[in-house]
């Protein structure tokens, strides 16, 4: 997993409250399990206008010109703003394998579903929950600012405004460790490597007839 640290990056407002999971990758994409490729589908049903399925080019698609995500301001945008809920619905880990495959590294949000909140940091997203004050300025100031930015400072913990307004986020520690450190759960196992390596020699040499 990629190291989270300090990210810079250009802002795109999804203005709708409970997005679920179904709408962030569809159903019909969710045959493989392989975390990369699942970014020219994510938002299928919204970016598209055609229903898409699994094997499409959809680089010959033809867009919508009124979902905000297709919009030339917002290309390459590496930090998601989004309402209440976000998230929600069935518990596919394809949902963040989507948006990371998309190019968003964070997303910033009033709240969001529990386990997708979960997914999110195991895949390298970082979600940030901010009140719904300051999320309202970020939305106007986003959707009324060219090329409107955000600095992701993880360690300091603060989301900061091109104007200097930096606002203060939570986050739990232990997964604020392996954000800053690349820790996925394999990653978590595999620095405990030489220790399971001694004891796997030791069960050789102890219980020899499982290796018969």
């Amino acid at each position: 997993m990629e190291k989270f640290i300090k990210l810079d990056g250009l802002v795109a407002p999804l203005d709708r409250a409970n997005v679920d999971t179904d709408a962030i990758i569809p159903k019909q994409f969710l045959k493989s399990i392989k975390r990369s490729g699942f970014g020219p589908n994510a938002f299928d049903e919204w970016r598209y206008m055609d229903h898409g399925e699994p094997g499409q080019d959809s680089s010959k698609r033809a867009k919508n010109p009124n979902f905000v995500l297709n919009q030339d301001r917002y290309q390459g945008a590496s930090i998601l703003l989004a309402r209440s809920n976000f998230g929600c619905g069935s518990s596919r880990e394809h949902a963040p394998w989507a948006l990371y495959d998309f190019g968003f590294r964070a997303i910033v949000g009033e709240s969001f579903a529990d386990i997708f909140f979960n997914n999110c940091f195991k895949n390298g997203l970082l979600p940030i929950v901010l009140p719904k004050a300051e999320i309202d300025a970020l939305f106007g100031l986003t959707e009324h600012t060219p090329d409107y930015r955000l600095t992701v400072d993880l360690p300091a913990q603060l989301v900061v405004r091109p104007d200097g307004h930096a606002i203060r986020f939570d986050v739990d520690a232990f997964r604020k460790e392996c954000m800053l450190n690349g820790w996925d759960d394999i990653g978590l196992t595999l620095r405990h490597a030489e220790k399971i390596r001694e004891f796997e020699a030791r069960r050789r040499i102890e219980q020899p007839w499982q290796f018969a």
